[in-house]
């Protein structure tokens, strides 16, 4: 009869285990469902605003802070995230993330007027922007420590789908839940969501390293370059809101954000620790090439999401919840086209196909009329969702092999933050054709606005030589640095 295992072989078989299947579904879950919750959350109040304009008694027009809140605050709050997380580890923000959450959907649904709704919106989009840079720092140091040369690809993919193909199905989910339930089970919802994601990332994320005792106020404050934080904050809430206002110009909020953005730079080029490392994008202009990319990919799929849908309610008729029904194969086509590339980690083909599928989306828009066939609005809608899926899965693995380890937190929130750009800049353009009324004329328009951004599109990618097969050597160097 054998010898039972003593308790040193035992532990060392588990750590042989944990090292040959380091991403197992109780690592990934509780980040897949972290990350989703942004995305989910950014149009899941859509079908909610008239509700609660009339719940509240308030003007229709005003409910739209509810939007803008949740943007701005995940625009900073997404590369404040991934810096935080450097300092202090990024399971104990991933923690925090889920906390103010949980606190935003109870506050929102308790809520009896709309400034206590706006304060929610906020929580929610500073708990939901934990999740992403937080996981993506998780994913990498989980990576490192199984001595693996190339990026996760089946566990980048996956955060992918949960953090980017998963914004369009707010608008069915939403509209469900205010027509079975009322308004407030929008907020309501991220509770139960939270307690689960708490839950798991207690139970199965491991813990951070600890904390230095012997830091000093002066010196957390350092580490995380909070003057640079608020301007950065400061720089992006005056130039986001001043797209939002659009077509009303403020143009005072332009010189604001030029202003602060120029001490901004000023200041980090002096930092010890740069929350926006400025030598970092110059010296890494790949990096910043790939910010580019994402930004303007997006803001052609969030006019998708924003103009096409205002198009087929105001012009076929469709109501919210059928519209948002529309958008559905495109979350499906992104989500299997994110899956193959991001396990081959493919970067340089899919960015040119989600550029070239950007530019025949757009196209397609230009036929579309107040008699044409619904058909081709759902297939409009699957290109895009080809353009995203790609885009998504190739500048994801691109940003993963350009940022420097130590930065990936930061760098992989500002990879959201363009994102959010994007969406922001479409619901401009989208703001300013449709400003007295939705036509096809005015489809028609922003078609070619975006016929004109995709080609420059396709000339950034095709002419980017950091896209081109990666030396595996140079690869693996990197992962381990």
């Amino acid at each position: 009869m054998p010898e039972p295992e003593s308790d040193l072989v035992a532990s060392a078989r588990g750590e042989e285990g944990r090292a040959a299947r380091p991403f197992s579904w109780r690592f990934t879950v509780p980040l897949l469902l972290g990350s989703a919750l942004n995305p989910i959350n950014s149009s899941l109040i859509a079908t909610a605003l008239i509700p609660i304009a009339a719940g509240l008694h308030v003007r229709v027009g005003q409910t739209a802070a509810l939007v803008t809140g949740l943007y701005l605050a995940s625009a900073v709050a997404q590369p404040t995230a991934g810096k935080a997380a450097q300092v202090f580890g990024p399971r104990r923000v991933f923690l925090t993330g889920i906390v103010l959450v949980a606190a935003g959907g109870t506050v929102g649904g308790l809520a009896q007027d709309l400034t206590t709704l706006l304060i929610s919106r906020v929580l929610i989009g500073l708990g939901t922007s934990c999740a992403y840079p937080t996981a993506m720092l998780l994913i990498r140091g989980r990576a490192y420590d199984a001595g693996l040369d190339e990026p996760p690809g089946n566990v980048l993919g996956a955060l992918q789908i949960a953090g980017t193909a998963t914004a369009s199905l707010g608008l069915p989910v939403g509209g469900v839940l205010v027509g079975a339930l009322t308004w407030r089970s929008v907020f309501f919802v991220n509770v139960p969501v939270a307690l689960i994601a708490l839950a798991a990332t207690l139970a199965w994320i491991p813990r951070d390293h600890p904390v230095g005792r012997d830091r000093t106020l002066s010196g957390v404050a350092s580490a995380l370059d909070v003057t640079g934080i608020l301007g950065f904050g400061a720089t992006m809430t005056a130039l986001l809101v001043f797209l939002y206002d659009l077509p009303v110009a403020h143009w005072y909020l332009l010189g604001i954000a030029v202003a602060a953005g120029a001490a901004l730079a000023v200041w980090e080029l002096r930092a010890a620790t740069p929350f926006l490392d400025v030598r970092l994008l110059a010296a890494h202009r790949a990096l910043t090439r790939t910010y580019l990319r994402f930004g303007l990919v997006m803001l052609c799929v969030y006019v998708v999401l924003y103009g096409l849908t205002q198009w087929t309610e105001a012009v076929r008729g469709l109501s919210e919840s059928e519209a948002g029904l529309l958008l559905l194969p495109m979350t499906l086509v992104s989500a299997l086209v994110i899956a193959p590339v991001s396990r081959r980690n493919l970067v340089r083909g899919p960015l040119i196909a989600a550029a070239l599928m950007c530019v025949a989306g757009s196209a397609g828009v230009l036929l579309l009329t107040s008699s044409t066939w619904i058909g081709l609005v759902v297939a409009i809608t699957v290109v895009f969702g080809i353009s995203m899926g790609a885009a998504s899965a190739g500048n994801q693995t691109a940003l993963y092999d350009q940022a420097p380890p130590q930065q990936l937190g930061t760098a992989s929130g500002l990879l959201r933050t363009f994102a959010y750009m994007g969406s922001i800049a479409s619901s401009a353009i989208t703001g300013i054709v449709f400003h007295t009324h939705v036509t096809d004329h005015g489809l028609h328009l922003i078609a070619w606005i975006m016929v004109g951004i995709s080609a420059a599109l396709i000339v950034m990618t095709v002419a980017d030589r950091s896209l081109y097969p990666r030396n595996p050597e140079n690869s693996r160097a990197c992962h381990r640095r």
